[in-house]
């Protein structure tokens, strides 16, 4: 399919709390009718679109739709990683007569957008700035950790290709002793400890109640990841500052190891739903630190940039994008 045969298209960004809505009415039309809905409000994820498009669109239907969504992309039916909802795509086609339907993990929807970011769709932590000649990475804590990239293709200057994994799953590392003491709490509470353990919202509750014993600080009541973050961010809480501050650190050593993995000289965007409302608190932490300190190749990573991605609905136009230039 490809020009007026694509629209109207619709891209949906299917996360672990929330799903995210979008419309294109035909080929160079904006982007409208976006909307969020929770997911655990819905039985499938067909179900919220049909909810949708019933609201929004007069009840009309996609030609195509293109999916974002946080989970492995195998194929037959997709299991949302951290919430109920399972995608069936010749199912989800016949219920909502679309003739066809792509699918995406959700963090190499948003690596899809990541060429065409402009100044003010990203807010700078560090001095150096995104580079474009350069394969880049994108990580984001939200309810889970999401990692992906984007490699130019050689011998090209507007060709990419995307690279979509599972890096939030991989093994956490520590590289202080704080650290080394937060992860041996984690360790008694989970086997392996991936970065997502820690490093995300399902993994705040958890990395609070690990600062606090390594501290010897009095948990109280437990908090959501939510609280936790404006607590911390406000510096209104000890205990939630203290976490925040190590939530940012290792989020640091994460995406300091991604851009080594990647090679990704022009960047590590920071994405998802936590960083963006952290503010200043997050420029002012440990992560810029932390990204860094790789030994040898600190002035490697001290040349890389890493923006907190501020553009609304990032998956949705990189996945708006995809449909417009096919150039990945």
């Amino acid at each position: 399919m490809s020009g007026t045969d694509s629209y109207p298209l619709l891209v949906a960004d299917i996360g672990g709390t929330n799903a995210r809505f979008g419309w294109i009415a035909d080929e160079g039309a904006p982007l409208s009718g976006l909307e969020l809905v929770l997911c655990a409000q819905y039985e499938r994820p067909q179900d919220a679109v049909l909810a949708y498009l019933r609201t929004y669109q007069n009840d009309a239907r996609p030609l195509r739709t293109a999916i974002a969504i946080a989970s492995v992309i195998s194929p037959g039916p997709i299991k949302v990683t951290n919430s109920h909802w399972v995608l069936d795509t010749p199912a989800f086609a016949a219920d909502t007569s679309c003739e066809k339907v792509d699918v995406f993990n959700d963090f190499e929807a948003i690596a899809l957008a990541l060429p065409h970011l402009e100044p003010g769709d990203y807010a700078l932590v560090g001095k150096p700035l995104p580079d474009r000649r350069f394969a880049m990475g994108v990580i984001g804590p939200g309810t889970g950790l999401g990692v992906a990239g984007v490699l130019p293709v050689r011998g090209s200057s507007d060709c990419w290709q995307t690279v979509a994994g599972e890096g939030g799953h991989a093994t956490l590392a520590a590289t202080t002793d704080y650290h080394n003491e937060i992860l041996r709490v984690a360790r008694t509470q989970f086997s392996h400890v991936s970065a997502e353990r820690l490093v995300s919202g399902i993994g705040l509750p958890m990395l609070r109640h690990a600062v606090a014993e390594v501290r010897g600080l009095d948990a109280g009541r437990p908090l959501e990841a939510e609280e936790i973050g404006t607590l911390g961010a406000s510096r209104e809480d000890a205990l939630c500052e203290h976490t925040m501050e190590a939530f940012c650190s290792l989020l640091g050593v994460v995406a300091g190891n991604i851009a080594l993995t990647l090679g990704a000289r022009g960047g590590v965007f920071i994405a998802g739903g936590i960083v963006p409302k952290l503010g200043d608190f997050f420029a002012a932490s440990g992560f810029r630190e932390h990204f860094e300190a790789k030994g040898r190749y600190t002035e490697y990573l001290r040349a890389i940039s890493t923006p907190v991605i501020t553009l609304p609905y990032p998956a949705l136009c990189g996945l708006v994008r995809h449909a417009e230039t096919r150039a990945f």
